[in-house]
């Protein structure tokens, strides 16, 4: 019976001749399966997995040099792109597309011997903090299944809290990885902006988004992160540092400094188990001899509505490219005027989500509103820029709350879209920074559910993030 627990642990079996490709394959399949009310996957690439399952097998026999992620059992977010298959966002605007090329991401990846099992549902466009928005419908917590898993990434979230594939990729704008991972009990991470390439990322707000990993060890996390991270030439905001080797430096003793927010684990909005459980885990580090203190934060009811004002106005430019005339859905109305034409056909492609943040996009970037809210907006991630710089001179991470609730019920929020954009406050914050954060499953809720802490560090030290998580967790 085949059972994963690490990608280390599955290579020594490998190696061992305990198990197979093949077998790792298989029990995935058996298992996406079982569990097809989750709506995890909107497609399975079961044919062509078990090929490369074959062929990986193979190669191992032959003693041919193996990839990094020999035979590793990946899902990737249906927002990335995966050459000769299907991508839709999510979304009806792109039924029926197939990507004419990879996702960096992906073909790195497939180069350290990594099989791709499928694409997992999300919400349209990554626009949700619930997965209720996609047009494929629910993704459903496999922890209790009448929650949500979070958003946008919640089909990455669940396949692996589940156990439908060893690892995931989702993407994360603004939390879109560290929520569906808080509230699926799984860890979260979201690297740096530009340590991964964007190229073959749908784009939703492209100085926000980051492609982020989703796992159950840190070891296999930094493992997924040091074969996709470093420079590309098909993106120019892509970071041109050295990739580190992640995955033989997550290990540490050394005695850290942390900084708190007040106002973050005091606001009101944040459950009050959740708070209690992260101030006493804080007093525990403080034991411990690491040096935890709480800093004065005036800005953290402006991230928000920052945060919105900035992403809509990006993706009113970026979704200005699916016109219905290029590829994908377009009005089968004969004889349309050209404006109409477009009309018809972004109003019947996009689902209601997608196009409130459309107009409310539109409407900051027009001329009489421009000042008002984008030129204000960016003046906020400035300000907002420049404090976490200072408080990185001083400590080495932020600790916050990953989310100021547990999953909720399905359809709770729904009808307030306001109330479910502020429960991102904790995480958009690393968005706009731009600086790595991940989301630690360490925490039991007494209503049963999982929720975690969130730990951000400095740009580009991925390292210190990974070598503290492993710390958190080992204490746990």
């Amino acid at each position: 019976m085949f059972e994963f627990t690490s990608i280390a642990h599955y290579h020594a079996q490998l190696q061992e001749g305990n198990v197979t490709c093949i077998q790792a394959v298989e029990h995935y399949l058996n298992k996406i399966h079982a569990t097809r009310q989750l709506n995890a996957f909107i497609e399975v690439y079961a044919d062509e997995a078990l090929q490369r399952a074959k062929q990986l097998d193979e190669k191992r026999k032959s003693k041919s040099p193996s990839g990094k992620l020999h035979g590793v059992v990946i899902g990737i977010k249906d927002v990335i792109c995966y050459k000769d298959h299907k991508i839709s966002a999510s979304s009806n605007i792109l039924n029926n597309f197939t990507s004419v090329y990879s996702s960096t991401a992906v073909d790195r990846l497939i180069e350290q011997d990594a099989i791709i099992i499928g694409n997992l549902n999300c919400d349209e466009f990554a626009m949700g903090s619930t997965n209720e928005n996609s047009a494929y419908g629910n993704v459903l917590n496999a922890l209790d299944e009448t929650r949500v898993p979070g958003g946008s990434s919640g089909g990455s979230a669940v396949a692996v809290q589940a156990g439908l594939c060893m690892a995931s990729l989702g993407s994360d704008t603004g939390g879109s990885v560290r929520q569906p991972a808080d509230f699926c009990g799984i860890i979260g991470l979201k690297p740096s902006y530009g340590r991964i390439s964007r190229y073959g990322l749908i784009a939703y707000a492209s100085s926000f988004d980051s492609i982020g990993i989703f796992g159950t060890t840190i070891p296999d996390v930094a493992s997924l992160l040091e074969v996709m991270a470093g420079a590309d030439e098909y993106d120019s905001t892509v970071s041109q540092k050295e990739v580190p080797a992640y995955s033989s430096q997550i290990s540490t003793t050394k005695k850290r400094r942390f900084a708190y927010f007040d106002e973050a684990l005091n606001h009101p909005g944040l459950d009050p188990e959740i708070a209690a459980a992260i101030k006493t885990r804080i007093k525990q580090l403080e034991e411990e001899g690491h040096e935890v203190r709480q800093v004065p934060f005036d800005l953290l009811d402006y991230v928000v509505p920052a945060y919105y004002v900035l992403t809509t106005a990006e993706a009113s430019s970026n979704l200005s490219r699916f016109d219905g005339v290029k590829y994908g859905y377009r009005t089968t109305a004969p004889g349309v005027e050209l404006t109409v034409f477009y009309k018809q056909s972004r109003s019947a492609g996009f689902g209601r989500e997608v196009k409130r943040r459309i107009m409310l996009g539109t409407f900051v970037l027009s001329a009489g509103y421009y000042d008002a809210y984008f030129t204000r907006a960016q003046k906020v991630r400035k300000l907002l820029c420049d404090k976490i710089q200072l408080i990185f001179r001083d400590f080495d991470f932020i600790l916050l709350p990953t989310s100021p609730v547990t999953a909720f019920k399905a359809g709770e929020k729904m009808g307030d879209p306001i109330a479910m954009y502020l429960a991102d406050i904790y995480t958009v914050m690393a968005n706009l920074a731009g600086i790595p954060a991940i989301s630690l499953p360490l925490f039991k809720h007494s209503n049963g559910m999982p929720f975690g802490l969130q730990v951000m560090a400095n740009r580009f030290d991925e390292v210190s993030l990974l070598q503290i998580s492993t710390l958190l967790l080992q204490e746990n």
